[in-house]
């Protein structure tokens, strides 16, 4: 039964965390992002998040999208420096094509900073990506 079902593998998709100034608190924050560089536009994308060690866990967030349309991003969280030394995983499925995609995104501890900094495809910002 469970053997039956076919997730195919996702390309072309990708989660990161990029550092921006906030106007409102006059604050640098680091918001995660999904980056949808496909063709075809992403439907019903849920993403669950959690930060953890292996003595310490957040609170698990769940976040929802009904489209990401092709060559596009959307901001999913703001990640609080605390939860920076932690694990960050994204969890996330969405449908394309009538077919349901599912990958989990993993930033290990301590990644996300200012010497780990790229360029984001699409974004066209330095952040941490994972692909």
């Amino acid at each position: 039964m469970k053997k039956d079902i076919q997730i195919p593998e996702v390309s072309h998709v990708y989660m990161a965390v990029v550092q921006e100034h906030n106007e409102v608190d006059k604050t640098m924050d680091w918001n995660a992002y999904i980056i949808n560089d496909k063709e075809s536009t992403l439907e019903m994308v849920l993403i669950v998040s959690k930060g953890f060690t292996s003595d310490k866990e957040t609170s698990t967030m769940r976040h929802k999208l009904e489209n990401l349309p092709s060559k596009s991003y959307a901001k999913i969280e703001l990640i609080q420096d605390d939860v920076l030394a932690l694990n960050n995983e994204f969890k996330v499925s969405f449908f394309e094509d009538n077919k349901m995609f599912d990958k989990t995104y993993l930033f290990r501890k301590n990644t996300i900073n200012d010497s780990t900094l790229q360029v984001i495809p699409l974004m066209e910002v330095k952040g941490v990506l994972v692909k």
